[in-house]
C-alpha cells in the first residue's frame, strides 16, 4: 500500500513543527500580556483591539494552521492546495476587514508603519499563499518555498505587531497614570456610563 503522505511535504515537516510551535507559544504569550494590561487606568477600546490586537492573534493562528496543514497526511497535493487556498482567501477577506476597522477607529492616528505591518504585509502574505496554493500541484518545489516564506512572514508580522501593541498599551498606561491621564480616564468612564444609562 503506498504512503498517503506526499513525499515533498515530508521534507518540510521539521520546518513546520518549529514554525507552528513558535506561533502557538506567541499566541499564549499574547493572552498573558492582555491579562496583565487589563488593570491599566487607560484601557484600549474595543475598536483598537479589533483593529490591532485581534488580527495579531489571527495571523499567528493562520501560521499555526498552515503549519498543521503541511504536516497532515493529505491524499494528494491537489487537496492540500485547495485547503491552503481556502485559508488564503479567508485571510485576504479578513485583511480587508482589518483595513476598515483601522480606518474607522478614532482614538489612534495611523502612521506608515501601521499601514505596512498591519494592512499591506498581511494582505501580501495571504495573497502569496493563495497563488502558491493554486500552483502547488504543478510547480510543487517553488510553491512549497513560497508557502514557507509566507508562513514565516505571517510569523514575523505577528511578532512585530504583538510587540507594537504591547509597547503602545504600556506607554498609554503610564501616561494614564499622570494627573491629566487619570482625569481623562475618569471622563471617559463617565461618558461610557452615561451612554449605557441612555441606552437603557
Amino acid at each position: 500500500m503506498p504512503d498517503a503522505t506526499p513525499s515533498p511535504l515530508l521534507t518540510w515537516q521539521s520546518f513546520y513543527v518549529i514554525v507552528g510551535s513558535a506561533s502557538a507559544a506567541l499566541i499564549g504569550l499574547q493572552f498573558v500580556v492582555i491579562a496583565l494590561v487589563a488593570g491599566q487606568i487607560k484601557r484600549p477600546t474595543w475598536q483598537e483591539l479589533d483593529a490591532f490586537a485581534t488580527p495579531t492573534i489571527r495571523h499567528l493562528g493562520a501560521c499555526l494552521l498552515v503549519s498543521s496543514m503541511l504536516c497532515a497526511p493529505w491524499p494528494s497535493l491537489g487537496v492540500t492546495g485547495i485547503a491552503l487556498a481556502v485559508c488564503a482567501a479567508t485571510g485576504v477577506a479578513y485583511g480587508v476587514v482589518i483595513i476598515h476597522r483601522a480606518r474607522y477607529q478614532t482614538r489612534y492616528q495611523l502612521v506608515f508603519e501601521d499601514w505596512l505591518w498591519h494592512m499591506a504585509l498581511p494582505l501580501l502574505a495571504y495573497a502569496s499563499l493563495g497563488v502558491s496554493a493554486l500552483a502547488l500541484a504543478w510547480e510543487t518545489n517553488i510553491s512549497l518555498f513560497v508557502v514557507a516564506g509566507t508562513t514565516l512572514l505571517l510569523l514575523f508580522i505577528g511578532i512585530h505587531n504583538a510587540w507594537d501593541t504591547v509597547t503602545y498599551m504600556v506607554v498609554q498606561g503610564r501616561e494614564a497614570g499622570t494627573p491629566a491621564g487619570i482625569e481623562e480616564a475618569s471622563s471617559a468612564r463617565g461618558q461610557e456610563s452615561s451612554g449605557r444609562h441612555s441606552d437603557q
